[in-house]
């Protein structure tokens, strides 16, 4: 199997599968099969292991799914900040829950790790409409339930593919809207072939100039998924890959540009891009021993690749190992540069293979429980590349100024149980142990570059109870402990003796529900306590670098809160709001002096963690005056954000509230069974907003400057878009 697919080879595939589906292939009755909920429920919650949770079905992700990333359709679930470096949804997006930042959450695909195993982060831009090709999502707030790949630090975003579809279908979705933004997706499937195959596959290409100037994105994907389904067996195999090729917006705008140009680009160079593909392949099998046994089993392989380009004006020949340049030998003394204009790559080359499994106990009345891990391993290369430079003939061509490679193996097990003590009393035990064992480049205690080991191994212990009260009540309280490694640059970027410790974190969950006949409320309080929490803090290390530390105590306390209620048949109200607390509770900020040489260390007690707003609120009013036809009013308030731990308000982002009207249509003529029609207007009221930013201090002069710099969002634009299944 080649390591990377092309998308003309998904083009004729789905050409095939439309034949098929188009000659109505004779279709045998559906067996009983297991369901293909199986493979995915070793890492999902079923609401009686008192974890605060929110789940987003199919249906959900659909009426609104035009084109933007995944973090900013799951923007309305509770205590969710979405971001967006282009401004407009499209490209580099980013997500935080409970002020946890994405190398904190924790994502999986069919129980499978997407995180960057380096960085912990993971780059929705790399699976462009992947939305498309899902059937749920599951968000975990808090340490959630055992799960495998990064430790979920602050959430965990779980998300279930396609499943089975019994019936031939073909669908087409366009959508078209503001900053040239176009979406188009054609699906098809091939339905249950002779009771027991099926075969699914997508096609998708999404383009768009960004809200921000040059902040374009051209991002190509594609989904292929075949599977056989028995009595007692399921077995599925899943191809899909994202090719993104995005103009970097990354740089943000100073904060004097905010009320003048809102668009601005630091970035000037034609090719200052972002060119990346991946490539998952995922084979699962999931097989029902008897009534009370399960056993599930997924190889995968994802395979990375892709460089950033950047041009650099008047760097240092001595920052990528050259030596001064000889303008001319002529001249007595000779004339010689220092720096030089030039472009460089910088690359990614990365391989990330493993399994994972679970066995699965349940019986009819008391006791359930699953065995399950992962083995996984991560091999990447970063290597740079100058292509060009000011001076021709002071470098060979492609001249590789920075070589090295990072081996990382991740293994994990963990048990859960749940037992049913009757009268609605439900009480659960999850016990994990993950070994991290990574081998990079980087200095040791004389500073000298070489080749290293770090072996990590963290125990994360879960117990709570659910208790079903009448009147269909629940409450429920439960106890974790969660671990979470430093990434690479904490490594790469420090010796031995000044590497930062992992971080840990003990989160208390206290949660009670209540539904009635048209009503449902939910309050959910929690608690996350960090020891040696990793944040940014201006110090420079040993190695002279600017490196995260880690700070003591700090913590998270707060209260979500959900409701929603029909107002008669044709009005809705749901919503939910977050109240917290997050604070450090002793800081140290350090200001390079340039003055006097060295830093300036300022002490600070009780400040209030930075992205971390202390109240995230969204509501949606939904009116349906005809039967599939629903006009959507949708709010979302966010409070103020620091970008620093100083609680310092000149380094702030400001509270901002949107509103976006949405409306959906759904009918049926001749062939097609389903007609949908979108129309979104988005931020309705033209907020000046920004939810994303970075800040830096130093003295100079006498003077302490502050920098600040901020990714606004766009004004008001309009996306519409229609969806045709046959």
């Amino acid at each position: 199997m080649k390591n990377q697919f092309k998308i003309q080879n998904a083009k004729c595939i789905i050409v095939l599968a439309m034949a098929i589906s188009n000659f109505a292939i004779a279709q045998t009755p559906m067996s009983k099969t297991i369901s293909d909920s199986v493979i995915v429920a070793a890492t999902r919650t079923d609401g009686k292991q008192g974890v605060a949770y929110t789940q987003v079905s199919k249906e959900d992700l659909k009426k609104q799914n035009l084109g933007q990333d995944i973090p900013v359709l799951l923007n309305l679930t509770p205590s969710v900040v979405v971001s967006s470096d282009a401004g407009n949804g499209v490209g580099y997006t980013g997500i935080r829950i409970r002020g946890s930042d994405a190398t904190r959450i924790n994502v999986t695909v069919n129980g499978i790790p997407m995180n960057d195993a380096e960085s912990h982060g993971l780059f929705w831009v790399n699976m462009p409409d992947l939305a498309s090709s899902v059937n749920s999502i599951q968000i975990q707030r808090g340490a959630g339930t055992s799960t495998n790949g990064a430790g979920a630090f602050g959430a965990s975003i779980n998300i279930q593919s396609n499943v089975l579809n019994a019936e031939p279908y073909a669908e087409v979705n366009s959508s078209a809207g503001s900053f040239n933004t176009f979406k188009n997706t054609v699906m098809v499937g091939s339905g249950l072939v002779g009771g027991k195959f099926t075969f699914d596959a997508r096609l998708s290409k999404i383009t768009s100039d960004g809200f921000v100037d040059r902040a374009a994105s051209d991002l190509k994907s594609f989904f292929v998924s075949g599977g056989y389904y028995g009595t007692k067996t399921i077995i599925r195999a899943n191809v899909f890959s994202g090719k993104e090729r995005t103009y970097q917006s990354w740089y943000g705008i100073p904060e004097a540009a905010l009320d003048t140009n809102r668009t601005y680009n630091y970035y000037t160079y034609a090719n200052q891009t972002d060119n990346y593909q991946q490539d998952h392949y995922q084979l699962i099998g999931s097989h029902s021993m008897n009534n009370n046994w399960n056993l599930n089993l997924a190889l995968h392989y994802t395979r990375g690749k892709g460089y950033y380009e950047e041009y650099r004006g008047q760097d240092d020949f001595a920052n990528y190992g050259l030596p001064n340049f000889q303008l001319s030998q002529d001249t007595i003394p000779p004339i010689t540069v220092s720096t030089t204009d030039l472009v460089r790559q910088r690359w990614l080359d990365n391989h990330f293979y493993g399994l994972t499994y679970s066995v699965n106990y349940k019986s009819y009345n008391r006791l359930s429980f699953i065995l399950g891990g992962g083995a996984n391993q991560y091999r990447g290369a970063h290597y740079g590349n100058i292509i060009w430079m000011q001076y021709a003939g002071s470098i060979p061509k492609d001249y590789r100024y920075y070589d090295n490679d990072a081996v990382k193996t991740d293994i994990n097990v963990y048990g859960k149980a749940n037992y049913h003590f009757g009268a609605g009393i439900n009480a659960f035990i999850d016990l994990q142990y993950r070994h991290v064992g990574y081998s990079f480049l980087g200095f040791d205690n004389n500073l000298q570059n070489v080749q290293q080991d770090v072996n990590l191994n963290f125990f994360n212990p879960k117990a709570g109870i659910n208790v079903e009260l009448p009147s269909d009540q629940q409450l429920y309280l439960s106890a974790s402990v969660a671990h979470r490694e430093p990434t690479r640059d904490d490594f790469t970027q420090s010796t031995p003796a000044s590497r930062p410790k992992a971080e840990r974190m003990i989160d208390t969950e206290l949660g009670y529900k209540k539904h009635w006949k048209n009503t449902m409320v939910g309050a959910n309080g929690y608690f996350m306590y960090y020891q040696n929490q990793l944040v940014l803090t201006g110090r420079i290390n040993d190695v002279g670098a600017y490196i995260r530390s880690n700070i003591d105590q700090s913590y998270r306390a707060g209260i979500e809160l959900e409701g929603a209620v029909n107002i008669g048949k044709k009005v809705k109200l749901a919503g939910n709001f977050t109240f917290s607390q997050n604070k450090v509770i002793d800081f140290a900020e350090y200001i390079d002096d340039y003055d006097n040489g060295g830093q300036v260390v300022n002490r600070y007690k009780s400040t209030d963690i930075s992205f971390s707003p202390n109240m995230v609120g969204a509501a949606t009013l939904s009116y349906e005056p005809v039967k599939k036809l629903v006009f959507s009013l949708i709010n979302k308030y966010v409070s103020r954000q620091y970008l620093d731990n100083t609680s310092n308000k000149a380094r702030s982002l400001n509270p901002y509230t949107t509103q976006d009207l949405r409306i959906n249509y759904n009918f049926s003529a001749g062939s097609a069974k389903d007609i949908s029609l979108i129309l979104s207007v988005n931020n309705l009221l033209n907020a000046k907003y920004e939810p994303n930013g970075y800040t830096f201090s130093y003295i100079y002069g006498g003077q302490q400057t502050t920098e600040n710099y901020y990714y606004p969002q766009a004004g008001i634009n309009v996306m519409g878009g229609i969806g045709v299944r046959f």
